[in-house]
């Protein structure tokens, strides 16, 4: 479908992307992985067409329509879901915005006959009747309400909105950028879902390794400015890709062993000069021109926990604890104990009170009801969401020493820079202000800062935004060896698995269940008739009611599908004929000489009656597919 070749991009003397190539074929899943840093949403932005790099040439299979997801949200993006899903229409959709707007003020009673015509005749004269089913059914899909405004929306929702405006555009290649940021589990399995089922080609940046080991198909490997395809799945590619890394460090000792007795041959004096060939010479200067050119891979993150004084036994002791926001109940009559050693996890949709918990139980705020009793001994340090502990008007060696030059860690001093250097920041980037970081700068940053100081008991708030997956994977194998006890907030589902051992699980109507284990855990263990607010279905689990409702969907249809497959054509056919019957009746010249209210109760009636037809086809589509693989 789509090939980039030789595309060579630099914005200092170290190429960004350097003679790289990527081709995309029609269907296929792709993810592209690699450190932070080494241009993987500046590709996108190529393939997008909003960057120009310094060479390149594109080769086409056709015309090939291409949206991208942003990592961050516009700024300035206002207005309702409605108008902002529209806007991937360009036109069409800001006539569409206007029409919807207008009849939903038409029917409020205002006096906007005249611009509601004009809105319908501009929408008529483009043919934008079966781009509004398009935008419909695409607000639907993703459980999203159309005149809710989008400024009032958090981060996760507005993410989902702007995805609907990707995917109204039907492109055949989708650019993710990081788009499960901010989603919490149950909207993250709602994507998983839309995009698994998505018949384009998509091309995706991830730090989360459950989403990318159900969705790609194929990994793109961005390191030091080449392109690298591995074909099979996430694991495999971890595999192979150890294996090219062992041969390429193999390979390199060879040449500098050999390159290192030239040198030596070389220097000799007079009798070598007198022996030595020229070409051996030429080869000796080609070969430290291709050691000079080499380029080295970014060093691991190298993350460092201090120890201290083991605490008491109980950390927290919670009974009967609830806690409510003005007349919203957060927490109700829960009871736990964390003792010494626990990893706790806790697990909620987004906005449920998972911070709240967090403040509950470090005894910050006082429950409504119910004693919460702190252990003895403890040392708290506390990663939070916000990062507030950042000061952006300092430079990052400030903001880690405090204005000293050398800090404690584990009882041997060490200079400042050199301990940041464990988290990757350079001397020139150590000195920059903390205003001008990245998402996974500022992530490292607080780690650096956070493990500058002894603790028992780390506390942390969605660690692990931003980090790319070598850095991810070493801070859970760093606290998956730490001696003391962790509460830690995420919605990376991978990471709960291989790092907590219970889980604090909000599941609604502010009750908060107790579990063994990680998050695949809960979903083995949690009661079957739990209504999955947390996380409706995920592919992974293997047992208990999860477990038969994934057989379910993949082992042909129930009976009562199997009649709902039967009425289905029947149902959109009698839809359909009341489709033409009311767009005839918009036909009638007398239909505006009546009530202006009317008119606009009969353009609504008209726009959810296609909805409808649009949503009876595709559950037709799914059933009969469900049928044919059974």
């Amino acid at each position: 479908m789509l090939t980039l070749r030789n595309i060579t991009l630099a914005y200092g003397p170290t190429p960004l992307l350097d003679d790289a190539e990527i081709t995309v074929r029609r269907g296929e899943r792709v993810a592209l992985v690699g450190r932070n840093g080494t241009g993987k949403s500046t590709l996108l932005r190529i393939l997008a067409g909003e960057v120009e790099p310094d060479h390149m040439s594109v080769e086409k299979s056709g015309d090939v329509r291409i949206a991208r997801l942003t990592q961050d949200v516009p700024a300035g993006t206002t207005g309702s879901v409605y108008d902002v899903i529209a806007a991937g229409l360009g036109r069409i959709g800001d006539a569409l915005a206007r029409f919807h707007d207008l009849t939903a003020r038409l029917s409020a009673g205002e006096d906007v006959m005249d611009a509601f015509s004009a809105a319908q005749a501009e929408v008529d004269a483009a043919d934008g009747w079966t781009f509004a089913q398009r935008v419909e059914a695409t607000i639907s899909r993703l459980s999203l309400g159309a005149d809710t405004r989008f400024e009032h929306l958090s981060g996760g929702q507005q993410r989902r909105v702007l995805l609907g405006r990707a995917l109204v555009q039907e492109p055949d290649l989708l650019l993710l950028d990081e788009p499960t940021n901010h989603l919490d589990i149950a909207a993250i399995d709602q994507l998983e879902d839309i995009l698994a089922n998505w018949s384009g080609a998509l091309l995706f940046i991830t730090h989360d390794r459950a989403f990318l080991r159900r969705l790609a198909t194929r990994i793109v490997d961005l390191d030091r400015g080449y392109l690298t395809s591995w074909s099979g799945n996430y694991d495999q590619f971890l595999a192979d890709k150890d294996k090219a890394l062992a041969d390429e460090a193999q390979a390199q000792a060879a040449f500098d062993k050999k390159l290192a007795a030239e040198e030596v041959w070389i220097r000799q004096g007079v009798k070598a000069r007198r022996t030595r060939n020229e070409s051996r010479v030429r080869e000796l200067k080609a070969m430290r021109t291709e050691r000079a050119q080499r380029r080295e891979r970014t060093g691991t993150a190298n993350i460092t926990t201090q120890d201290v004084e083991r605490s008491g036994r109980n950390v927290v002791v919670a009974e009967h604890v609830s806690y409510s926001r003005g007349e919203q109940p957060i927490v109700d009559d829960l009871s736990t104990t964390i003792q010494r050693g626990d990893k706790v996890g806790i697990i909620g949709p987004n906005g449920c009170g998972k911070t709240t918990l967090i403040q509950l139980l470090l005894d910050r705020l006082a429950p409504d009801t119910g004693t919460l009793k702190l252990g003895t001994n403890l040392d708290i340090a506390y990663f939070d969401q916000q990062r507030a502990a950042i000061d952006d008007s300092a430079t990052v060696v400030d903001n880690v020493g405090q204005g000293r030059t050398s800090i404690t860690v584990n009882g041997k001093d060490r200079h400042v820079m050199s301990y940041l250097g464990d988290f990757l920041f350079s001397p020139k980037r150590a000195r920059s202000p903390a205003s001008v970081l990245s998402g996974g700068e500022r992530n490292r940053l607080l780690l650096a800062k956070l493990f500058t100081r002894p603790a028992n008991l780390l506390v942390m708030d969605e660690p692990t935004n931003d980090l790319d997956i070598e850095t991810l994977e070493l801070l859970e194998e760093r606290l998956m060896a730490f001696q003391g006890t962790l509460i830690i907030v995420s919605h990376d589902r991978a990471f709960l698995d291989n790092v907590v051992t219970s889980s604090l699980v909000f599941e609604g109507n502010a009750q908060v269940g107790d579990y063994i284990g990680g998050y695949s855990d809960w979903l083995q263990q949690r009661p079957a008739t739990h209504d999955n607010q947390s996380a409706p279905k995920t592919r992974n689990a293997s047992s208990g009611t999860h477990a038969k409702a994934e057989a379910r969907s993949t082992a042909g249809l129930s009976r009562a599908e199997q009649k709902e497959l039967r009425e289905l054509p029947g149902r959109i056919e009698e839809l359909e004929n009341r489709v033409a019957a009311t767009e005839s009746e918009f036909g009638s010249p007398t239909i505006y000489t009546g009530d202006s209210a009317a008119i606009a109760n009969k353009t609504t009636e008209l726009n959810e009656l296609r909805a409808q037809v649009e949503t009876a086809m595709a559950r037709w589509e799914e059933l009969e597919s469900r049928q044919n693989q059974s």
